[in-house]
């Protein structure tokens, strides 16, 4: 059993190993072999992004159902704000939060209060100037497992702050056993998430060894039978207790404007971060404190989670926040250590290191430098392996052969012939 957990899934039967989704996986996570894709447990970050692309819907995100919350005997919803820009001609985020209420919830904490709490913590950690800069955002898990197994060296940049689903959660729990007197672990805790990575950090976190999330349900999953109470509310519950900067953060920008601040940068959209990333690598971006990335296009509301073309919901947010005030949340005597990561982000050197015996390693890496030098360089994918240095690795591992790829295969099949020809 591996290691890794994954919310994103292959349904082989559905797969035509056409290799789109190898040629858009971030962290080539993704092999063709046998007409079937096989996704690598120890690369995936769960961005999604072979969700988004594949023409067959042959990966799925599974998520937790609306029947967990049956297993506890109080339970409460921590809604993504991204949600709010789901639905048309709304006017008040109180009808969506009743709504949750309607479907068997017992309270709900916006996750747009933690948002704002966060905002706050990291306008107040730059001011001290104590961390590497730039900082980078910790909110997008997907992206802070990029930079863990692609630029190891920017871990040391990532904001160790917790994101704002896990400081809502938190705080939610510690409301909730205040109020009922029951235990944490009769208290259910989830998240109503935009993107598979959040499914993946509530399961197997990045920054602890366990998360105060118990599940995380999908947009697309709740969508229609909240819509349906939505539409059947006698009455509205005034909920509600964030402003524009927690609602703000389901966006694209949304994070780095509550600094407050100038010297900031965001950009969403895996391939566009990983440009940010690469030219931070390089040294080549300067005079910029703070940076926001989010994994998918347009910020939480492009999550494949979701149910609305994220123009769209990024439009009905902006309209949402129109009449809200700056912030409703504040530290006031909190403790910043209280939302601060417990363990450091590390780089996962297991998911590249060829052999256990150095000497071995060292042999292999030295077999796959030979090998890829005779490779013909295209990173066609028609091998099955996004790159011709993946193939390469490939083939030391065991994995794959020369003859996997077509060009090798047909320069084999031709000197064959010509031998052939020779000898008639």
């Amino acid at each position: 059993m591996s290691k890794y957990f994954h919310s994103v899934e292959l349904e082989a039967d559905l797969c035509c190993g056409c290799t789109n989704c190898l040629k858009h996986c971030p962290t080539e996570a993704i092999r063709v072999h046998g007409g079937k894709a096989k996704i690598l447990s120890e690369r995936c970050i769960d961005c999604g992004e072979c969700i988004r692309i594949c023409p067959h819907h042959a990966k799925k995100a599974h998520s937790t159902t609306l029947n967990e919350i049956k297993k506890f005997k109080y339970n409460v919803a921590i809604p993504a704000p991204a949600l709010f820009g789901q639905f048309n001609r709304l006017d008040n985020i109180d009808i969506v939060l009743t709504g949750l209420k309607k479907l068997g919830f017992d309270d709900v904490f916006e996750v747009s209060r933690g948002a704002e709490l966060v905002s706050e913590a990291t306008r107040k950690l730059i001011k001290e100037n104590k961390l590497k800069k730039p900082i980078i955002s910790s909110a997008c898990p997907a992206v802070v497992r990029l930079i863990k197994i692609r630029f190891p060296e920017l871990c040391g940049n990532v904001m160790p702050l917790l994101a704002p689903m896990e400081v809502s959660a938190k705080i939610a729990r510690k409301e909730a056993i205040e109020k009922t007197g029951l235990k944490s672990e009769e208290i259910g805790i989830f998240f109503i998430t935009p993107c598979p990575a959040k499914v993946t950090e509530a399961h197997s976190p990045n920054y602890a060894e366990r998360s105060n999330v118990d599940g995380a349900i999908a947009i697309s999953k709740i969508y229609p039978e909240l819509t349906h109470a939505m539409d059947h509310l006698t009455e509205i519950e005034p909920i509600a207790q964030s402003g524009i900067i927690g609602i703000g953060w389901a966006t694209s920008g949304g994070e780095a404007a509550a600094m407050l601040g100038e010297k900031y940068l965001a950009a969403d959209g895996i391939v566009n971060v990983i440009r940010v990333l690469e030219e931070l690598e390089d040294e080549h971006i300067r005079d910029v404190e703070f940076i926001e990335l989010n994994a998918c296009s347009g910020g939480c509301v492009g999550g494949v989670l979701t149910v609305e073309n994220p123009y769209v919901a990024r439009a009905r947010i902006q309209t949402l926040r129109k009449y809200l005030p700056v912030s409703m949340n504040h530290l006031d005597n909190r403790n910043i250590d209280d939302m601060k990561w417990t363990e450091e982000l590390e780089f996962d050197a297991d998911i590249f290191r060829l052999d256990e015996d150095i000497v071995k390693a060292m042999q292999m890496m030295s077999d796959m430098e030979e090998i890829l030098s005779g490779l013909p360089g295209l990173d066609c994918g028609s091998c099955g392996a996004p790159t011709c240095r993946a193939m390469a690795e490939d083939i030391v591992r065991g994995k794959a052969k020369e003859t996997d790829c077509i060009h090798k295969l047909k320069a084999k099949i031709q000197n064959v012939y010509d031998q052939l020809k020779n000898t008639i």
